[in-house]
């Protein structure tokens, strides 16, 4: 198994824009992100502007016959991955590693009834390395992301072991580390995975409600109640389901969300103020259908899934992409 010297991002919105500038300053000439139709012309004669730098990744096709990648980063919507999915085949071979960075706490089960578990997996292993990123503010505006932090990828196996990690995170921590890219390998990565979880569910959910940028959740008591109080019934569900969050989730995730710029927005903020399908059933649509598997009462999801879709079901027909 080759150290990883050529990356693929899948999903060229905010996120994956933000990480590609970032390893492209410091592994010049490794990373593509992949495209077709008008994006695929749009990327290749643009580029993409990212803090007012203009970056031109190369730029590759779904039919794309001579490019198979080390590492494929995945940060597209939720309902966009089953379309990735399909367009990535053609980039995966034998030595790739898949590392998701999308919402959620599925996308990593979906990857791996595709792919398998990639090399270096350890014995058994039928999925991708988990991964989330947190504390990153990118913003896409027009056809410019901008971002202050660039938070941090969080990734692993299930469980981690700092004196004996596997061969694939081994390999992926070594390429993070010339790429000078922010990380940790946590010893509890589905607890991680669920922490971001809980913190998207409330912030996420709540700040598209009230289109309001994070400012509002810095300083603002009852904005602050919404979106804890969604966020309450994460931690109650991931209790009855063996994963265990608690209040002092909520503690950390207050100091994280005071290090983000108070004028950014997050993503499905964006979404709805561009008249754009959310992630809502990623969201509270999960939430509700496990706290019906698990019998926690979830009624303020509930709620603000019917809320969200019936602002989905308003919008005025726009041609924003």
């Amino acid at each position: 198994m080759t150290d990883i010297e050529r990356v693929l991002i899948v999903g060229s919105g905010a996120v994956g824009a933000a990480i590609a500038s970032i390893i492209s300053e410091n592994v010049p000439g490794s990373v593509s992100v992949l495209a077709d139709g008008e994006r695929f012309e749009r990327y290749s004669r643009d580029g993409f502007i990212v803090n007012g730098k203009t970056y031109h990744f190369s730029v590759v096709s779904p039919v794309s016959s001579h490019s198979q990648f080390d590492l494929i980063i995945v940060a597209v919507k939720h309902h966009h991955l089953p379309e990735a999915i399909q367009q990535m085949k053609a980039h995966v071979g034998t030595n790739t590693s898949i590392l998701s960075l999308m919402n959620g706490i599925s996308s990593e089960e979906q990857l791996g009834a595709q792919f398998g578990a990639g090399p270096g997996a350890p014995e058994g292993a039928q999925l991708p390395p988990y991964a989330m990123i947190l504390g990153i503010d990118a913003v896409r505006i027009g056809n410019e992301t901008r971002f202050a932090s660039t938070g941090r990828i969080f990734f692993g196996e299930a469980t981690n072991n700092k004196a004996a990690q596997s061969p694939r995170i081994q390999r992926i921590a070594r390429f993070f580390d010339r790429a000078h890219v922010p990380y940790e390998i946590p010893e509890n990565m589905l607890r991680a995975l669920w922490f971001k979880f809980m913190i998207n569910v409330g912030v996420n959910q709540a700040s598209a409600i009230l289109r309001a940028p994070y400012r509002l959740f810095q300083t603002n008591p009852n904005a602050k109640a919404v979106m804890e109080t969604l966020q309450r019934e994460v931690i109650v569900l991931s209790q009855a389901m063996g994963i265990n969050l608690n209040e002092q989730d909520l503690v950390n995730w207050e100091k994280t969300l005071a290090g983000l710029h108070p004028d950014n927005l997050t993503s499905m903020c964006q979404d709805v103020l561009a008249n754009r399908k959310t992630e809502i059933e990623m969201f509270a649509g999960t939430v509700v259908q496990l706290g019906k598997q698990y019998k926690v009462p979830t009624p303020a999801n509930e709620l603000v899934f019917h809320l969200i879709k019936a602002m989905e079901a308003s919008y005025i027909p726009t041609t924003t992409p």
